[in-house]
């Protein structure tokens, strides 16, 4: 059996950093969007042996492995299986490419053999922060440490600017420079603040400025300066909002109304030539996710 399945990637249209907790990991309260810049997943059933999992941009163990061996140690009783991910969404760039890829793995396995719903959901927890949000694409808001998902209506017709930058960047090094640099909010204004966001979002509506936000962006251009130089260029562009997506380092912008795709991919064209990888998206359904037969 071949099935297919992709994995798209996701943009923080707001991430607000809370305090500490005891276990050294922050509060969230994080608005995510999924995104048609997505990762391809292959999967072939095989008669016998060890599953493989191939992702030849990743260097070592990818989060899709550990999703399919963490799965079987819960006693999934699926097929041997090789699944090979043809990478597009950048690495360690902050739009949840490893995340996407584990979440589309276990998206694959529930449709060869279905498991119990909440071990999936504790499993994509254990995996990392960014997967819960990623089991089903889509506009979710997410609190505690991105593990908490509610999903959403989706937003006003908009589109995307993508600009992936020629750096990686470590989300633990970020969150470490956003300590360092005294970001986080307190419990009372995290709360404030998700109470605020929780009413603007609604059908079909137009997110207001005030809620464009992310708080991890002074700490990825204390780490990353260049940053800026993409930030002032997608500005220029026309976008509507621009901001960094989660730890970075991609600049993401906004450009909303029925014509957001096309003006989102004129600037992508503009910057092309400065940045190679720069490109368009627009944000996806739950569908978009779901395997089909290949």
């Amino acid at each position: 059996m071949k099935l297919r399945a992709f994995g798209p990637g996701k943009v923080n249209l707001c991430l607000l950093l809370g305090p500490p907790r005891a276990d050294g990991r922050h509060e969230l309260v994080t608005l995510i969007e999924s995104v048609s810049l997505a990762d391809e997943l292959h999967l072939e059933t095989l008669p016998e042996g060890p599953d493989h999992v191939l992702c030849p941009d990743v260097e070592g163990e990818n989060l899709a492995s550990r999703a399919l061996a963490e799965l079987r140690a819960r006693g999934w009783n699926g097929p041997p299986v090789r699944i090979e991910i043809d990478k597009r969404v950048p690495i360690a760039a902050g739009m949840g490419g490893g995340s996407a890829d584990a979440a589309a793995t276990l998206r694959l396995a529930a449709e060869l053999a279905p498991g119990r719903p909440e071990e999936v959901i504790s499993l994509a927890t254990q995996l990392g922060a960014d997967v819960p949000s990623q089991l089903a694409p889509g506009v979710s808001l997410a609190t505690g440490i991105g593990d908490i998902v509610e999903a959403c209506d989706p937003l006003a017709a908009h589109g995307l600017l993508l600009v992936p930058q020629p750096y990686a960047l470590s989300t633990a090094e970020v969150y470490r420079e956003a300590d360092r640099l005294g970001l986080p909010r307190s419990a009372e204004d995290l709360d404030a603040r998700f109470r605020a966001l929780t009413a603007a979002v609604h059908d079909r509506a137009r997110l207001p400025s005030t809620h464009i936000v992310n708080d991890l962006q002074p700490a990825a251009l204390s780490l990353c300066p260049p940053i800026e130089s993409a930030l002032e260029a997608a500005r220029d562009t026309g976008a509507d909002e621009v901001l960094v997506s989660g730890s970075g380092p991609t600049v993401a912008g906004l450009f909303w109304g029925a014509d957001g795709a096309d003006r989102a991919a004129a600037a992508a064209r503009s910057l092309s030539a400065r940045w190679d990888r720069a490109s368009s998206a627009v944000p996806v359904s739950p569908e978009f996710g779901l395997p089909v037969v290949a």
